[in-house]
């Protein structure tokens, strides 16, 4: 209620009301060079500063502060953190930043950040992103080639086919741009298994799990299995599964679980968990971190397109 008092306050009476409260708890042993003069209160970004540590911050506050994480990501010099922030914004389908960022990406010098920005073009469905997807198919890469192809598949263009008929038949149907080294390259099994692995893209049997996943498949761990649950779990009504993936999005041990949890919570458009998430946007794991910015920016806007649901 004090939180809720202060932001409607004057400058003066704020003063005054700030002076009785602290002598009543003993806010009065804060060190002077912490607390701010009354006169700066009327200033909202001062005010906004001064708030204290229990209050939450506003959900613009913390779109924009999400918006600041990705966009940290995309620049980064570790290719994984960039290919990370990548996939992160395959949940901002109908944004123009996610898109525009996502075809920066498909200029980056490494193939794993190509691949990943391709596979997530084809998940926002950007019909305009075609003729750079197209013009992808033919990257010195094979999987930057595959997830090109996968991104075209979803957007039901019909140079897909033809790659997929070039990679079955081990020649090319008709002139759809395939470089012939691509194609010896991926009449190797092994070859085949490892590019999907790395880069989590859609074209073997665990399409999407990513090389970790896999990896822990192969060690018996169960999160594979758990992150599918948490995925399905998006559709279910229940509020009681919604506050299960809000737990495991905070606290599960499995960085595939909490970003699974987090893609489902995205979809439930439940912009009542904004500030709940807003803890992972300072996880020291950056997978968890650059996903949980996507989500928060998608929920924000979700609640300016329609009610939370209950």
């Amino acid at each position: 209620m004090i939180l809720r008092l202060r932001a409607g306050m004057q400058a003066g009476l704020f003063a005054a009301f700030l002076t009785c409260w602290a002598t009543a708890v003993g806010v009065s042993q804060v060190p002077a060079e912490q607390r701010v003069p009354p006169s700066v209160k009327s200033n909202p970004t001062v005010e906004r500063s001064s708030h204290s540590a229990d209050e939450e911050p506003s959900i613009p506050d913390l779109q924009e502060k999400s918006w600041q994480i990705l966009q940290s990501g995309l620049r980064k010099k570790k290719v994984a953190e960039r290919t990370e922030a990548v996939k992160a914004l395959s949940l901002l389908a109908g944004s123009r930043q996610a898109l525009r960022f996502s075809l920066r990406a498909m200029r980056d010098k490494n193939p794993r950040v190509r691949a990943a920005a391709a596979a997530t073009l084809g998940d926002l469905h950007a019909t305009s992103a075609v003729p750079v997807l197209r013009a992808a198919v033919s990257d010195k890469d094979p999987s930057v080639m595959l997830a090109a192809t996968h991104a075209l598949f979803i957007l039901k263009d019909p140079l897909a086919y033809e790659i997929y008929y070039a990679i079955l038949m081990g020649d090319k149907k008709t002139s759809a741009g395939v470089i012939q080294s691509q194609l010896e390259r991926l009449k190797d099994p092994k070859e085949v298994a490892q590019m999907g692995i790395q880069e989590g893209i859609g074209f073997v049997p665990y399409a999407g799990m990513g090389y970790e996943a896999y990896r822990q498949l192969l060690k018996h761990d169960n999160s594979p299995v758990r992150a599918a649950a948490a995925r399905f779990l998006a559709l279910d009504p229940d509020s009681i599964s919604q506050d299960a993936l809000l737990q495991v999005a905070l606290t599960d041990k499995s960085i595939i679980v909490r970003q699974a949890a987090l893609d489902a919570l995205a979809e439930r458009d439940n912009s009542k968990c904004i500030q709940r998430l807003a803890k992972n946007l300072d996880d020291d794991k950056y997978p968890v971190r650059y996903r949980t910015a996507a989500t928060i920016i998608r929920l924000g806007s979700s609640d300016h397109r329609k009610p939370a649901a209950n």
